[in-house]
């Protein structure tokens, strides 16, 4: 008969995965486990996919991306046959012909136990459906004498319906004493709330203990925040990890009669327009570092978003991997230029000044015959966006510095911005923050930095920057409120539109001017071939531009802000469902 044990420990590996690399990957369980043994753990638990890297995308589909990942299992498998923790790791599986979001027990120099995420995420910005078959709702699996559930993060989310199992109720009625969730998380404001109120669900259906353990990294346009924690029996808190950044911790659970309890560290979250900065952070550090670029290139202007990216993109990589240019023009202020050299040097970066008029011109020059009789209009203010663009590529194919692109979630909306100018970069932090965000962001920098930025601290953007009327200076006076509305108004109309989809009937009926929000909402239509062809960047919002939200380019339908035509019910006939549902089954 096992004996029954009164103490139980597990290590949470919170860690940076590197998408691809198995190797590096793997290198990072080892240390963590050796890490774990030195604590007296009995089981390390890692992130969902940990091996592969999450999310995968159509990689996962490759049979040599699939057979690595088994192998690299297989191989820390026979590591364990000395002794020491056993772990849970995420991986790839595929199991007679079909592929699975896996868990793999390892211990005794063995797998000793598989399970597969059994429900699959498919909105949003996850696909998963298309990728991954579903897993049976399993039992827990049993580590020193300690029966543990092993749901993996969908696992958890959603109520039971027709297409979802309640795995936790199962794992609960087959005699788990602790869930351990793997999860591959992202960030978005406030979602840190939404995941504990689902653990808080799961816990009081089941009664059991619930560890939530997330991944921390930059994945393309997707920031992991880490943020892991653990939930007791009686819903308090247990145990709260630091988000953005990596953490090995291990907590130690005691029994008492049959229920388990732990307490644990609890660390400081960051919330809000920080949490909001720092995703920004980590996901430019992690986009440069893990593509191997030697640093960033950006042209600053003077104004704030290329400020704030300034900002961001030192807090991210250091001073010198960062190099500004100016690249002035006729209608540049002469204090856009002194607030740009004074951004460089509060920064540290290095800094150039490289005018752009003789290239404008001789453009102009090339195109005269072409134009001849043609008014000037927004071409030869193009022109002027172009010619920076062009010059920044340059230099970036010279150096091999990657371009930071600058442009806000409002330009990107209503297409205030140009293609092949503005718009060239590799990379954009600020991509998924509204304008009036930009604003707020710029101030906080200002007095604040994140943990582990490589920035100065205090102030780094200069005052004026943040106050002035923003301006592209494409033209004599120009200002953003020459074309748009103020920015509060605008960033109100968009959110609505984007993030919540609200009909334009709505909106107006907030309080908002028919022709502004009719507008507006044509801008953001016509305005999708342009965001098609951006730079990806942080998503930091709950509806992103490329991941979250998928417009097609080609597409006639617009809400004339009219009020909702109401379904007529008598014109569907009583067997139409049914034969419906049966085509579809």
């Amino acid at each position: 008969m096992t004996e029954r044990l009164n103490a139980f420990a597990v290590t949470l590996a919170q860690l940076n995965p590197t998408m691809g690399d198995i190797e590096g990957n793997v290198a990072k369980v080892r240390v963590a486990r050796a890490r774990a043994a030195a604590d007296g753990a009995d089981l390390v638990l890692f992130p969902e996919l940990f091996i592969a890297g999450y999310p995968p995308e159509d990689l996962v589909q490759k049979p040599a991306f699939q057979a690595a990942c088994r192998a690299a299992i297989e191989g820390l498998a026979r590591e364990t046959a000395g002794g020491g923790p056993a772990m849970l790791v995420g991986t790839p599986w595929v199991e007679e012909g079909r592929l699975y979001n896996a868990c793999a027990l390892l211990d005794g120099g063995r797998i000793a136990a598989l399970r597969f995420k059994c429900n699959l995420p498919n909105y949003g910005v996850f696909d998963e459906k298309r990728l991954f078959s579903r897993g049976p709702a399993a039992g827990p699996v049993t580590v020193r004498g300690v029966r543990i559930g092993v749901p993996i993060c969908e696992d958890i989310w959603l109520e039971e319906s027709e297409d979802y199992e309640n795995v936790v109720e199962t794992l609960a009625e087959t005699g788990a004493e602790i869930i351990l969730v793997p999860n591959g998380s992202p960030y978005a404001r406030d979602k840190a709330d939404v995941r504990l109120s689902v653990a808080v669900a799961r816990v009081t259906e089941s009664g059991l203990p619930l560890v939530y353990l997330n991944q921390v990294c930059g994945q393309d346009e997707l920031v992991f925040d880490g943020a892991s924690f653990a939930l007791n029996g009686d819903l308090s808190l247990a145990a709260q990890l630091p988000s953005f950044e990596e953490s090995v911790t291990t907590l130690r659970f005691t029994r008492n009669g049959d229920d388990w309890r732990c307490a644990g560290p609890i660390a400081e979250q960051l919330e809000g327009d920080k949490a909001d900065y720092a995703a920004c952070v980590l996901g430019l550090r992690d986009y440069v570092g893990k593509n191997g670029f030697p640093g960033v290139l950006l042209g600053i202007s003077g104004g704030i978003d290329s400020a704030l990216c300034a900002a961001i993109a030192v807090d991210a990589l250091g001073a010198d991997q960062v190099h500004g240019v100016m690249l002035p023009y006729r209608y540049t202020a002469a204090h856009s230029i002194a607030d740009a050299g004074e951004l460089a040097g509060h920064l540290g970066i290095r800094y150039e000044v490289l005018p752009i008029a003789e290239a404008v011109n001789g453009f102009e020059t090339i195109l005269s015959g072409l134009f001849k009789n043609l008014p000037p209009d927004i071409t030869e203010e193009n022109l002027q966006a172009r010619t920076r663009g062009t010059l920044l590529m340059a230099i970036s194919n010279k150096t091999g510095l990657m371009v930071v692109t600058t442009g806000n979630k409002s330009e990107m909306s209503v297409g205030y911005a140009t293609l092949y100018g503005d718009m060239n970069g590799g990379f954009n932090p600020i991509k998924d923050i509204y304008k009036t965000q930009v604003f707020r962001l710029a101030g906080l920098r200002n007095g604040w930095k994140p943990d582990g930025a490589l920035g100065p601290a205090g102030e780094v953007i200069p005052p004026d920057i943040i106050t002035r009327p923003p301006t592209a200076e494409l033209r004599e006076n120009q200002t953003d409120q020459d074309s748009l509305p103020p920015y509060d108004v605008l960033d109100a109309i968009l959110e609505r539109l984007i993030e919540r989809e609200e009909p334009l009937e709505a909106i107006i009926a907030a309080g908002f001017e028919r022709d502004t929000v009719t507008r507006i909402d044509h801008l953001l239509n016509v305005a999708e071939y342009k965001r098609r062809q951006a730079a990806p960047g942080v998503k930091v919002t709950a509806r992103n531009f490329g991941r979250d939200r998928r417009y097609p380019i080609t597409n006639r339908f617009r809400d004339k802000g009219e009020k909702l035509p109401v379904a007529d019910e008598t014109l569907v006939s009583r067997g139409s469902r049914a034969s419906i549902d049966a085509f579809e089954g």
